[in-house]
């Protein structure tokens, strides 16, 4: 059965620092680009940031660029998302999810499975 597990979400300060994973199953995984989205309360789900299966081509939104980094681990079947200067704007529920793309893409319709979610919230 295919799934993915997010984990690491919690409380931060504003400046501080999280470290998101994700866990893949029932997929091979290294054959599969992996992206994060968000969504905060009374908001639309955003991309936020992707990477392809070879971990060579990436795509950032631009509130992440700079602040927050990908990564995988095709070995662990694990992605990761670094996010660095938090600030309250941040806190949502953080998702994974992963497709057989050729390159990363914004588009949420685009990626098939996804994950239940981790909650990030940053305080003032």
């Amino acid at each position: 059965q295919e799934q993915l597990v997010e984990s690491g979400g919690g409380l931060a300060q504003a400046g501080g620092s999280l470290r998101l994973s994700c866990v893949a199953s029932g997929i091979t995984f290294s054959w599969y680009t992996m992206a994060w989205f968000r969504q905060a309360p009374g908001k639309e789900r955003e991309f936020v940031v992707a990477l392809n299966w070879r971990g060579g081509s990436t795509a950032y939104a631009d509130f992440a660029e700079g602040r927050f980094t990908i990564s995988r681990d095709n070995a662990k079947n694990t992605v990761y998302l670094q996010m660095n200067n938090l600030t309250p704007e941040d806190t949502a529920i953080y998702y994974c999810a992963a497709d057989r793309l050729s390159h990363p893409t914004t588009d949420q319709y685009q990626y098939y499975y996804w994950g239940q979610g981790t909650q990030v919230t940053v305080s003032s």
